[in-house]
């Protein structure tokens, strides 16, 4: 890597491709103007010579529709067709959480690649191409995919997360697509709050309820559903409470709604009220989680009893969860029998929820995407 920065200086005198979504400034006399798009919410101290030009966090306002527009400048590069880098480096801007912009001199290149790589960092350069933290291409101005040997930008805890469920799944004769990509790990994680959490469990359970009663052709009127799930109404998403308002919602409907039973359980797991988080190989017990909630009986007391579960452990999950919906839609497509030992209805739904968790494209519950 020695030099690698260095050799790109020469070719960076001036833009080769226009960049809308990153900060111009002039071309800076010495040192090289890099911008840095982290995906760890806690990047090291710059422990180099540098001169900021700007820093910014989720917490600004601007950075979020920023990399929305960095997101459509990837994907407009060269012909747009998805390809094996194009992929990862959109993943990598939807997790992004730190965003700098510093120039920095020749002699501290070889510094500031230790501390990308610690940061997760893709770096952005004036010439319009995407690279790694040691600058090595992996993506060009014009779309063209970089140099095989460029790093993809995922944490070692992905990379050992990925391996770890890989090894588990061939050992049940269940082997995922090696080619599947790490998934977000713990320094990029922001979980749900567990305000939220208990919302949308309360809400999940609601529209469960009425989907069940629907399907017998027996259905609660919504104020009784209301008042023994008081905490409920005010965590509705749009959807649902579309479909609570119906007088005759269609069947799909109905069973569509039924199945978050298995989205309650999963948040049921999450705060500790359930020990164990099966194998998805049958659904959950309906009446265990509906009692469950109904014992907690509001918001404040569901908060008084959850012990909120390790993050490692609703990554591992995760992880879990993503594979075995891969193997399931393959099965799917193919038109084959899903793999013995389990029930593709309840992955997706654990997908559901395991992607609101974690922010998985930045899309609230209704918009959630469970992609493979």
């Amino acid at each position: 890597m020695k030099g690698l920065f260095a050799k790109l200086k020469d070719a960076l005198v001036k833009p080769a491709a226009p960049a809308p979504v990153v900060q111009a400034d002039e071309s800076p006399d010495k040192g090289m103007l890099i911008n840095a798009y982290c995906t760890c919410a806690d990047v090291p101290a710059l422990q180099f010579a540098h001169t900021m030009v700007a820093r910014r966090d989720l917490s600004d306002p601007e950075l979020a529709p920023h990399l929305e527009g960095f997101i459509g400048y990837v994907l407009s590069r060269g012909n747009g067709e998805m390809s094996r880098n194009r992929y990862h480096v959109m993943r990598h801007i939807q997790r992004v959480r730190q965003h700098l912009s510093l120039v920095v001199e020749d002699a501290q290149l070889d510094a500031f690649a230790d501390w990308a790589v610690q940061a997760n960092a893709i770096l952005f350069l004036r010439d319009g191409g995407i690279r790694d933290p040691h600058g090595v291409m992996l993506l060009s101005a014009g779309g063209e995919e970089g140099d095989e040997s460029a790093a993809l930008p995922y944490p070692p805890q992905a990379w050992e997360r990925k391996a770890r469920t890989e090894a588990f799944l061939s050992e049940k004769q269940m082997p995922p697509l090696q080619q599947l990509p790490p998934l977000v790990s713990e320094p990029e994680l922001r979980l749900r709050t567990p305000q939220e959490i208990a919302g949308r469990a309360f809400a999940l359970l609601a529209v469960a309820v009425q989907a069940e009663s629907m399907a017998a052709k027996d259905p609660f009127p919504v104020e009784t559903l209301f008042e023994r799930l008081p905490s409920a109404r005010a965590h509705l998403t749009p959807k649902e409470q579309a479909f609570l308002l119906q007088e005759a919602p269609s069947e799909s409907e109905v069973a569509q709604f039924g199945w978050r039973y298995e989205c309650v359980f999963l948040l049921e797991w999450v705060m500790g009220l359930v020990d164990e988080l099966p194998f998805p190989a049958a659904i959950c017990d309906v009446p265990l989680t509906t009692r469950l909630l109904l014992d907690a009986h509001d918001e404040q007391g569901l908060m008084r009893a959850m012990r909120m579960r390790p993050d490692s452990e609703i990554l591992d999950a995760l992880d879990l969860h993503y594979r075995l919906h891969w193997l399931t839609r393959q099965a799917q497509v193919k038109e084959q029998a899903v793999p013995a030992g389990l029930d593709a209805g309840v992955i997706l739904e654990r997908h559901r929820v395991l992607n609101w968790l974690v922010r998985f494209e930045n899309k609230e519950w209704d918009e959630v995407d469970t992609s493979t």
